[in-house]
Protein backbone atom coordinates (compact mmCIF):
# COMPACT_ATOMS: atom_id res chain seq x y z
CA UNK A 1 0.00 0.00 0.00
CA UNK A 2 2.64 2.18 0.55
CA UNK A 3 4.41 1.82 -2.80
CA UNK A 4 1.21 2.18 -4.33
CA UNK A 5 0.45 5.54 -2.43
CA UNK A 6 4.00 6.88 -3.43
CA UNK A 7 3.74 6.45 -6.87
CA UNK A 8 -0.11 6.74 -7.10
CA UNK A 9 0.07 9.16 -9.95
CA UNK A 10 2.55 7.40 -12.15
CA UNK A 11 -0.56 3.92 -11.87
CA UNK A 12 -3.23 6.41 -12.83
CA UNK A 13 -1.55 7.87 -15.41
CA UNK A 14 -0.67 4.34 -17.21
CA UNK A 15 -3.71 2.85 -16.13
CA UNK A 16 -5.07 5.83 -17.48
CA UNK A 17 -3.28 5.67 -21.20
CA UNK A 18 -3.42 1.69 -20.94
CA UNK A 19 -7.57 1.97 -20.34
CA UNK A 20 -7.97 4.11 -23.73
CA UNK A 21 -5.95 2.19 -25.58
CA UNK A 22 -8.31 -1.07 -24.80
CA UNK A 23 -10.98 1.16 -25.29
CA UNK A 24 -10.12 2.05 -28.74
CA UNK A 25 -9.69 -1.78 -29.41
CA UNK A 26 -12.76 -2.67 -28.45
CA UNK A 27 -15.57 0.36 -28.93
CA UNK A 28 -17.23 0.09 -32.15
CA UNK A 29 -16.93 3.08 -34.35
CA UNK A 30 -20.04 5.26 -34.21
CA UNK A 31 -22.16 7.32 -36.41
CA UNK A 32 -22.07 9.69 -37.99
CA UNK A 33 -18.91 11.72 -37.23
CA UNK A 34 -16.58 9.09 -36.03
CA UNK A 35 -17.42 6.46 -38.48
CA UNK A 36 -17.36 9.24 -41.41
CA UNK A 37 -13.82 10.07 -40.32
CA UNK A 38 -12.76 6.50 -40.34
CA UNK A 39 -14.31 5.71 -43.84
CA UNK A 40 -12.29 8.61 -45.53
CA UNK A 41 -9.09 7.05 -43.83
CA UNK A 42 -10.03 3.70 -44.93
CA UNK A 43 -10.82 4.43 -48.46
CA UNK A 44 -7.63 6.35 -48.64
CA UNK A 45 -5.53 3.63 -47.40
CA UNK A 46 -7.55 1.65 -50.26
CA UNK A 47 -6.93 3.72 -53.32
CA UNK A 48 -3.67 5.18 -52.28
CA UNK A 49 -5.05 8.53 -52.90
CA UNK A 50 -3.02 10.70 -50.44
CA UNK A 51 -3.98 13.80 -52.30
CA UNK A 52 -7.95 13.69 -52.35
CA UNK A 53 -9.71 12.50 -48.89
CA UNK A 54 -13.33 10.65 -50.50
CA UNK A 55 -16.12 10.54 -48.49
CA UNK A 56 -17.10 7.99 -50.67
CA UNK A 57 -15.30 6.12 -54.08
CA UNK A 58 -14.52 9.23 -56.40
CA UNK A 59 -16.59 11.64 -54.12
CA UNK A 60 -14.11 14.17 -52.83
CA UNK A 61 -14.48 15.50 -49.13
CA UNK A 62 -13.64 18.94 -48.77
CA UNK A 63 -14.74 20.09 -45.18
CA UNK A 64 -11.16 19.16 -43.52
CA UNK A 65 -7.27 18.98 -44.23
CA UNK A 66 -6.16 15.39 -44.34
CA UNK A 67 -3.17 15.18 -41.84
CA UNK A 68 -5.58 12.89 -39.17
CA UNK A 69 -6.37 10.99 -41.98
CA UNK A 70 -2.87 10.64 -43.31
CA UNK A 71 -2.08 8.79 -40.27
CA UNK A 72 -5.62 6.83 -39.57
CA UNK A 73 -4.31 5.83 -43.00
CA UNK A 74 -0.97 4.61 -42.60
CA UNK A 75 -1.93 2.89 -39.62
CA UNK A 76 -4.22 0.72 -41.19
CA UNK A 77 -1.85 0.27 -43.62
CA UNK A 78 0.45 -1.64 -40.73
CA UNK A 79 -2.27 -2.83 -38.35
CA UNK A 80 -5.26 -3.73 -40.39
CA UNK A 81 -8.15 -1.98 -40.96
CA UNK A 82 -9.88 -1.85 -37.31
CA UNK A 83 -10.56 0.59 -34.81
CA UNK A 84 -7.38 0.69 -32.95
CA UNK A 85 -5.63 0.91 -35.80
CA UNK A 86 -7.67 4.02 -37.22
CA UNK A 87 -7.46 5.32 -33.90
CA UNK A 88 -4.06 5.08 -32.86
CA UNK A 89 -2.47 8.20 -34.15
CA UNK A 90 -5.32 10.23 -31.42
CA UNK A 91 -3.48 8.19 -28.48
CA UNK A 92 -0.14 8.53 -30.00
CA UNK A 93 -0.47 12.22 -30.30
CA UNK A 94 -2.20 12.59 -26.58
CA UNK A 95 0.78 10.74 -25.51
CA UNK A 96 2.99 12.98 -26.98
CA UNK A 97 1.36 16.01 -25.71
CA UNK A 98 1.47 14.60 -22.26
CA UNK A 99 5.46 14.51 -22.48
CA UNK A 100 5.93 17.85 -24.38
CA UNK A 101 3.71 19.49 -21.95
CA UNK A 102 5.20 17.91 -18.51
CA UNK A 103 8.85 19.67 -19.85
CA UNK A 104 7.09 22.74 -18.75
CA UNK A 105 6.64 22.11 -14.85
CA UNK A 106 9.76 22.09 -13.08
CA UNK A 107 9.60 19.31 -10.59
CA UNK A 108 8.63 15.82 -11.33
CA UNK A 109 5.57 15.98 -8.61
CA UNK A 110 4.22 18.63 -10.60
CA UNK A 111 4.86 17.22 -14.17
CA UNK A 112 3.48 13.85 -12.72
CA UNK A 113 0.12 16.11 -11.40
CA UNK A 114 0.13 17.97 -14.69
CA UNK A 115 -0.63 15.02 -16.53
CA UNK A 116 -2.82 13.04 -14.65
CA UNK A 117 -4.84 16.49 -14.36
CA UNK A 118 -5.14 16.44 -18.26
CA UNK A 119 -5.97 12.23 -18.43
CA UNK A 120 -9.05 12.92 -15.76
CA UNK A 121 -10.47 15.85 -17.43
CA UNK A 122 -13.06 14.30 -19.79
CA UNK A 123 -12.86 16.02 -23.54
CA UNK A 124 -8.97 15.07 -23.54
CA UNK A 125 -9.35 11.39 -21.80
CA UNK A 126 -12.05 11.06 -24.51
CA UNK A 127 -10.04 12.48 -27.35
CA UNK A 128 -7.64 9.94 -26.82
CA UNK A 129 -9.44 7.69 -28.83
CA UNK A 130 -11.52 9.58 -31.18
CA UNK A 131 -11.40 9.53 -35.15
CA UNK A 132 -11.51 13.24 -35.96
CA UNK A 133 -9.72 16.74 -36.70
CA UNK A 134 -9.86 17.73 -33.21
CA UNK A 135 -6.40 16.12 -31.39
CA UNK A 136 -4.35 17.04 -33.94
CA UNK A 137 -5.67 20.67 -34.14
CA UNK A 138 -5.53 20.64 -30.83
CA UNK A 139 -1.35 19.26 -30.30
CA UNK A 140 -0.78 22.04 -33.31
CA UNK A 141 -2.16 25.09 -31.04
CA UNK A 142 -0.30 23.40 -27.77
CA UNK A 143 3.29 23.30 -29.95
CA UNK A 144 2.61 27.27 -31.04
CA UNK A 145 1.96 28.08 -28.06
CA UNK A 146 4.85 26.36 -26.32
CA UNK A 147 7.30 27.16 -28.80
CA UNK A 148 6.59 30.86 -28.67
CA UNK A 149 6.98 30.81 -25.06
CA UNK A 150 10.21 29.03 -25.67
CA UNK A 151 11.32 31.90 -28.32
CA UNK A 152 10.76 34.39 -26.05
CA UNK A 153 12.79 33.15 -23.04
CA UNK A 154 16.26 32.47 -25.25
CA UNK A 155 17.82 34.18 -27.78
CA UNK A 156 19.93 30.89 -28.96
CA UNK A 157 18.68 29.41 -31.87
CA UNK A 158 17.16 25.76 -31.05
CA UNK A 159 14.39 23.66 -32.56
CA UNK A 160 11.71 25.23 -30.34
CA UNK A 161 11.89 28.36 -32.27
CA UNK A 162 11.44 26.65 -35.95
CA UNK A 163 9.17 24.10 -34.10
CA UNK A 164 6.53 27.60 -33.75
CA UNK A 165 6.32 27.66 -37.67
CA UNK A 166 6.84 23.65 -38.14
CA UNK A 167 3.27 23.65 -36.09
CA UNK A 168 1.71 26.32 -37.75
CA UNK A 169 2.12 24.11 -41.49
CA UNK A 170 1.35 21.08 -39.70
CA UNK A 171 -1.42 23.09 -38.01
CA UNK A 172 -3.23 23.68 -41.56
CA UNK A 173 -2.79 20.51 -42.39
CA UNK A 174 -4.76 19.62 -39.66
CA UNK A 175 -7.81 21.89 -40.15
CA UNK A 176 -6.86 24.66 -41.83
CA UNK A 177 -6.42 28.36 -41.23
CA UNK A 178 -8.30 28.08 -37.80
CA UNK A 179 -4.74 27.76 -36.66
CA UNK A 180 -4.02 31.14 -37.11
CA UNK A 181 -7.02 31.80 -35.63
CA UNK A 182 -6.41 30.02 -32.38
CA UNK A 183 -3.10 31.20 -32.10
CA UNK A 184 -2.01 34.75 -33.21
CA UNK A 185 -4.54 37.44 -31.49
CA UNK A 186 -4.05 35.89 -28.10
CA UNK A 187 0.12 35.52 -28.47
CA UNK A 188 0.16 39.16 -30.06
CA UNK A 189 -1.80 40.55 -27.17
CA UNK A 190 0.55 38.90 -24.64
CA UNK A 191 3.41 40.22 -26.53
CA UNK A 192 1.97 43.72 -26.76
CA UNK A 193 1.25 43.44 -23.11
CA UNK A 194 4.57 42.10 -21.69
CA UNK A 195 6.36 43.92 -24.55
CA UNK A 196 7.42 41.40 -26.12
CA UNK A 197 7.00 41.54 -29.95
CA UNK A 198 10.60 42.99 -30.35
CA UNK A 199 12.01 39.88 -28.64
CA UNK A 200 10.24 37.26 -30.48
CA UNK A 201 11.15 38.42 -33.93
CA UNK A 202 14.96 39.00 -32.71
CA UNK A 203 15.26 35.52 -31.42
CA UNK A 204 13.82 33.70 -34.58
CA UNK A 205 14.88 33.69 -38.17
CA UNK A 206 11.03 35.05 -39.86
CA UNK A 207 11.56 34.24 -43.38
CA UNK A 208 13.19 30.99 -42.62
CA UNK A 209 10.25 30.58 -40.76
CA UNK A 210 7.79 31.33 -42.79
CA UNK A 211 9.51 29.28 -45.74
CA UNK A 212 9.63 26.25 -43.39
CA UNK A 213 5.79 27.06 -42.77
CA UNK A 214 4.82 27.03 -46.40
CA UNK A 215 6.83 24.21 -47.45
CA UNK A 216 4.97 21.74 -45.22
CA UNK A 217 1.66 23.29 -46.27
CA UNK A 218 1.21 24.89 -49.25
CA UNK A 219 2.01 21.60 -51.65
CA UNK A 220 -1.29 19.96 -50.52
CA UNK A 221 -3.54 22.75 -50.68
CA UNK A 222 -2.19 23.27 -54.54
CA UNK A 223 -2.10 19.57 -55.23
CA UNK A 224 -5.19 19.53 -53.78
CA UNK A 225 -7.22 22.04 -55.84
CA UNK A 226 -5.29 20.96 -59.26
CA UNK A 227 -7.27 17.60 -59.00
CA UNK A 228 -10.69 18.77 -57.59
CA UNK A 229 -11.60 21.81 -58.56
CA UNK A 230 -13.35 24.50 -56.34
CA UNK A 231 -11.69 22.92 -53.10
CA UNK A 232 -10.01 25.86 -52.10
CA UNK A 233 -13.35 28.36 -52.92
CA UNK A 234 -15.51 25.45 -50.63
CA UNK A 235 -12.82 25.10 -47.54
CA UNK A 236 -11.45 28.54 -47.03
CA UNK A 237 -14.88 30.96 -47.92
CA UNK A 238 -17.86 28.41 -47.10
CA UNK A 239 -15.85 26.23 -43.89
CA UNK A 240 -14.56 29.44 -42.59
CA UNK A 241 -16.31 31.97 -42.89
CA UNK A 242 -20.09 30.99 -44.09
CA UNK A 243 -20.41 28.38 -41.61
CA UNK A 244 -19.30 30.26 -38.65
CA UNK A 245 -21.42 33.22 -39.35
CA UNK A 246 -24.25 31.38 -40.99
CA UNK A 247 -24.81 27.68 -40.45
CA UNK A 248 -28.43 27.23 -40.90
CA UNK A 249 -28.34 29.71 -44.22
CA UNK A 250 -25.54 28.13 -45.87
CA UNK A 251 -26.68 26.31 -48.76
CA UNK A 252 -23.43 25.43 -50.38
CA UNK A 253 -22.67 23.04 -47.33
CA UNK A 254 -21.97 19.31 -48.82
CA UNK A 255 -21.56 17.27 -45.83
CA UNK A 256 -25.07 19.10 -43.72
CA UNK A 257 -23.12 18.24 -40.36
CA UNK A 258 -23.29 21.73 -38.95
CA UNK A 259 -24.74 22.35 -35.76
CA UNK A 260 -26.32 25.88 -34.58
CA UNK A 261 -26.25 26.10 -30.88
CA UNK A 262 -27.23 28.78 -28.63
CA UNK A 263 -25.48 31.86 -28.19
CA UNK A 264 -22.57 31.06 -25.34
CA UNK A 265 -22.99 27.89 -24.81
CA UNK A 266 -19.42 27.25 -25.59
CA UNK A 267 -18.84 28.09 -22.13
CA UNK A 268 -21.16 25.68 -20.43
CA UNK A 269 -18.95 23.07 -22.97
CA UNK A 270 -15.68 24.01 -20.91
CA UNK A 271 -17.65 23.72 -17.30
CA UNK A 272 -19.14 20.47 -18.28
CA UNK A 273 -16.09 18.56 -20.06
CA UNK A 274 -12.91 20.00 -18.39
CA UNK A 275 -14.61 19.16 -14.99
CA UNK A 276 -13.46 19.61 -12.20
CA UNK A 277 -10.45 21.18 -12.53
CA UNK A 278 -11.78 23.93 -14.75
CA UNK A 279 -14.35 24.49 -11.43
CA UNK A 280 -11.23 24.55 -9.26
CA UNK A 281 -9.21 26.64 -11.46
CA UNK A 282 -11.46 29.44 -11.83
CA UNK A 283 -11.93 29.83 -8.58
CA UNK A 284 -8.11 29.72 -7.70
CA UNK A 285 -7.73 32.53 -10.29
CA UNK A 286 -10.41 35.00 -8.81
CA UNK A 287 -8.92 34.85 -5.54
CA UNK A 288 -5.25 35.65 -6.76
CA UNK A 289 -6.88 38.23 -9.24
CA UNK A 290 -4.45 41.17 -9.01
CA UNK A 291 -1.30 38.82 -9.20
CA UNK A 292 -2.59 37.67 -12.89
CA UNK A 293 -1.16 40.24 -14.83
CA UNK A 294 1.96 40.40 -12.89
CA UNK A 295 2.90 36.75 -13.64
CA UNK A 296 3.95 36.49 -17.02
CA UNK A 297 3.29 32.50 -17.07
CA UNK A 298 0.12 33.16 -15.84
CA UNK A 299 -1.44 35.31 -17.74
CA UNK A 300 -0.04 33.17 -20.84
CA UNK A 301 -1.57 30.38 -20.32
CA UNK A 302 -4.54 32.36 -18.98
CA UNK A 303 -4.88 33.84 -22.67
CA UNK A 304 -4.48 30.49 -23.88
CA UNK A 305 -7.25 28.64 -22.30
CA UNK A 306 -9.64 31.92 -22.58
CA UNK A 307 -9.30 32.95 -26.82
CA UNK A 308 -10.99 29.56 -27.79
CA UNK A 309 -14.24 29.56 -26.17
CA UNK A 310 -14.24 33.50 -25.94
CA UNK A 311 -14.00 33.26 -29.82
CA UNK A 312 -16.18 30.46 -29.98
CA UNK A 313 -19.16 32.75 -28.38
CA UNK A 314 -19.85 34.43 -31.59
CA UNK A 315 -19.96 30.88 -33.98
CA UNK A 316 -23.25 29.96 -34.88
CA UNK A 317 -21.97 26.29 -35.44
CA UNK A 318 -20.24 24.59 -32.49
CA UNK A 319 -19.40 21.02 -30.97
CA UNK A 320 -18.18 20.27 -27.50
CA UNK A 321 -14.58 19.21 -29.28
CA UNK A 322 -14.28 22.98 -30.23
CA UNK A 323 -12.92 23.64 -26.19
CA UNK A 324 -10.10 20.84 -26.85
CA UNK A 325 -7.24 23.81 -27.33
CA UNK A 326 -8.24 25.23 -24.30
CA UNK A 327 -7.27 21.82 -22.31
CA UNK A 328 -3.31 22.00 -22.01
CA UNK A 329 -3.17 25.15 -20.05
CA UNK A 330 -5.66 24.20 -17.53
CA UNK A 331 -3.40 20.98 -16.72
CA UNK A 332 -0.42 23.84 -16.40
CA UNK A 333 -2.50 26.08 -14.24
CA UNK A 334 -2.96 23.43 -11.98
CA UNK A 335 0.30 22.44 -11.82
CA UNK A 336 1.19 25.67 -11.12
CA UNK A 337 -1.35 26.50 -8.23
CA UNK A 338 -1.24 23.25 -6.46
CA UNK A 339 1.25 23.90 -4.18
CA UNK A 340 -0.97 26.46 -2.65
CA UNK A 341 -4.07 24.81 -2.94
CA UNK A 342 -5.83 23.65 0.12
CA UNK A 343 -8.45 20.89 -0.86
CA UNK A 344 -6.18 18.24 -2.60
CA UNK A 345 -7.83 15.29 -1.55
CA UNK A 346 -11.36 16.20 -2.66
CA UNK A 347 -9.89 17.48 -5.85
CA UNK A 348 -8.55 14.24 -6.63
CA UNK A 349 -11.38 12.50 -5.90
CA UNK A 350 -13.70 14.58 -7.73
CA UNK A 351 -11.31 14.10 -11.06
CA UNK A 352 -11.81 10.15 -10.71
CA UNK A 353 -15.41 10.54 -11.16
CA UNK A 354 -15.22 10.73 -15.08
CA UNK A 355 -12.51 7.89 -15.44
CA UNK A 356 -14.84 5.81 -12.55
CA UNK A 357 -17.64 5.98 -14.84
CA UNK A 358 -15.37 5.13 -18.12
CA UNK A 359 -14.40 2.27 -16.24
CA UNK A 360 -18.12 1.08 -14.99
CA UNK A 361 -19.73 2.05 -18.78
CA UNK A 362 -16.33 -0.41 -19.95
CA UNK A 363 -17.71 -3.60 -17.58
CA UNK A 364 -21.33 -3.01 -18.60
CA UNK A 365 -20.18 -2.96 -22.35
CA UNK A 366 -18.11 -6.22 -22.09
CA UNK A 367 -20.67 -8.12 -20.26
CA UNK A 368 -24.11 -6.99 -21.17
CA UNK A 369 -25.00 -7.70 -24.94
CA UNK A 370 -28.19 -5.73 -24.86
CA UNK A 371 -25.36 -2.78 -25.18
CA UNK A 372 -24.51 -3.35 -28.72
CA UNK A 373 -28.59 -3.19 -29.75
CA UNK A 374 -28.48 0.24 -28.82
CA UNK A 375 -24.62 0.91 -30.11
CA UNK A 376 -25.21 3.66 -33.10
CA UNK A 377 -23.45 1.45 -35.41
CA UNK A 378 -23.69 -1.34 -37.97
CA UNK A 379 -20.86 -3.13 -36.86
CA UNK A 380 -22.99 -6.15 -34.96
CA UNK A 381 -25.51 -6.57 -38.00
CA UNK A 382 -22.39 -6.88 -40.44
CA UNK A 383 -20.59 -9.39 -38.30
CA UNK A 384 -21.73 -12.49 -40.33
CA UNK A 385 -19.44 -14.57 -42.39
CA UNK A 386 -22.78 -15.62 -44.77
CA UNK A 387 -22.89 -11.95 -45.51
CA UNK A 388 -19.17 -12.01 -47.55
CA UNK A 389 -21.05 -14.63 -50.52
CA UNK A 390 -24.08 -11.93 -50.69
CA UNK A 391 -24.12 -8.42 -52.41
CA UNK A 392 -25.00 -6.18 -49.84
CA UNK A 393 -27.30 -3.21 -50.03
CA UNK A 394 -28.62 -0.25 -47.89
CA UNK A 395 -31.74 1.34 -48.85
CA UNK A 396 -31.69 4.96 -49.15
CA UNK A 397 -28.39 6.23 -47.40
CA UNK A 398 -26.13 3.96 -46.31
CA UNK A 399 -24.30 4.91 -43.11
CA UNK A 400 -20.95 5.23 -42.53
CA UNK A 401 -20.01 2.58 -39.97
CA UNK A 402 -21.88 0.32 -43.00
CA UNK A 403 -19.29 1.84 -45.11
CA UNK A 404 -16.56 0.75 -42.92
CA UNK A 405 -17.39 -2.59 -41.47
CA UNK A 406 -18.35 -3.89 -44.61
CA UNK A 407 -14.78 -2.56 -46.53
CA UNK A 408 -16.68 -0.36 -49.12
CA UNK A 409 -18.78 -3.15 -50.91
CA UNK A 410 -22.34 -1.65 -49.65
CA UNK A 411 -24.09 0.41 -51.69
CA UNK A 412 -26.94 2.31 -51.51
CA UNK A 413 -30.55 1.37 -53.16
CA UNK A 414 -33.79 3.14 -54.43
CA UNK A 415 -36.89 2.27 -53.19
CA UNK A 416 -37.91 1.34 -56.47
CA UNK A 417 -34.72 -0.59 -57.75
CA UNK A 418 -35.31 -2.03 -54.29
CA UNK A 419 -38.93 -3.59 -55.73
CA UNK A 420 -37.18 -4.33 -58.34
CA UNK A 421 -34.63 -6.51 -56.98
CA UNK A 422 -37.05 -8.37 -55.02
CA UNK A 423 -38.37 -9.83 -58.01
CA UNK A 424 -35.41 -11.12 -59.60
CA UNK A 425 -33.87 -14.48 -58.51
CA UNK A 426 -30.30 -12.96 -57.55
CA UNK A 427 -29.39 -13.26 -53.71
CA UNK A 428 -28.75 -10.72 -52.07
CA UNK A 429 -28.56 -9.01 -47.99
CA UNK A 430 -30.08 -5.27 -47.52
CA UNK A 431 -29.84 -3.07 -44.47
CA UNK A 432 -33.49 -0.92 -43.83
CA UNK A 433 -33.74 1.54 -41.14
CA UNK A 434 -36.62 1.33 -38.92
CA UNK A 435 -37.74 4.73 -40.79
CA UNK A 436 -37.28 3.96 -43.83
CA UNK A 437 -40.25 1.30 -43.17
CA UNK A 438 -43.28 2.05 -45.19
CA UNK A 439 -46.15 0.34 -47.26
CA UNK A 440 -44.15 0.55 -50.58
CA UNK A 441 -41.83 -1.92 -49.07
CA UNK A 442 -43.62 -3.91 -46.55
CA UNK A 443 -44.64 -6.38 -49.46
CA UNK A 444 -40.99 -7.00 -50.31
CA UNK A 445 -39.75 -6.79 -46.65
CA UNK A 446 -42.13 -9.99 -46.02
CA UNK A 447 -40.30 -11.59 -48.69
CA UNK A 448 -36.83 -11.64 -46.69
CA UNK A 449 -35.36 -13.15 -43.89
CA UNK A 450 -34.04 -11.23 -41.03
CA UNK A 451 -30.66 -11.58 -40.16
CA UNK A 452 -30.00 -9.40 -37.58
CA UNK A 453 -31.58 -6.00 -36.24
CA UNK A 454 -30.65 -3.30 -33.48
CA UNK A 455 -32.34 0.11 -32.40
CA UNK A 456 -32.36 1.17 -35.80
CA UNK A 457 -32.10 -1.11 -38.31
CA UNK A 458 -32.20 -4.36 -39.64
CA UNK A 459 -30.69 -6.49 -41.79
CA UNK A 460 -32.47 -8.70 -44.29
CA UNK A 461 -31.55 -11.31 -46.68
CA UNK A 462 -32.63 -12.71 -49.72
CA UNK A 463 -31.81 -16.20 -50.60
Amino acid sequence: MVFIKKYKYEFAIVFLIVLRGFLNAIVPLMDKTEARYAEIARIMQETNNYITPQIDYGVPFWAKPPLSTWLSALSMELFGDNEFAVRLPYLLATVFMLYIVSKFVKSRKARLLCCFVLLTIPEFLLHAGVVSTDTFLALCVAMVFLSYWQTIQTNKLNLWHYSFYVFLGLGLLAKGPIIFILTIPPLFVFSLYHKKIKTFFKNTNLIFGLLILMIIALPWYFLAERKTTGFLEYFIIGEHFRRFFDSNGWDGDKYGFAKTQPFGIIWIFLFVFAFPWIQILAVKLWKSRREILQNKWVCFLLLWLLWPPFFFTFSSSLIHTYILPSIIPIGLLISHYWPNYKQKKIAIRLSLIFPTIIVLATTVFLLESQVKYYAKTDKYILDYEVLSSYKLYHLNNKSYSSQFYSNGKIKNLSTENFKKLCSEIEPFAIIIEKDDINENNVCQIDKLEVLDSNKNSTIYLKK
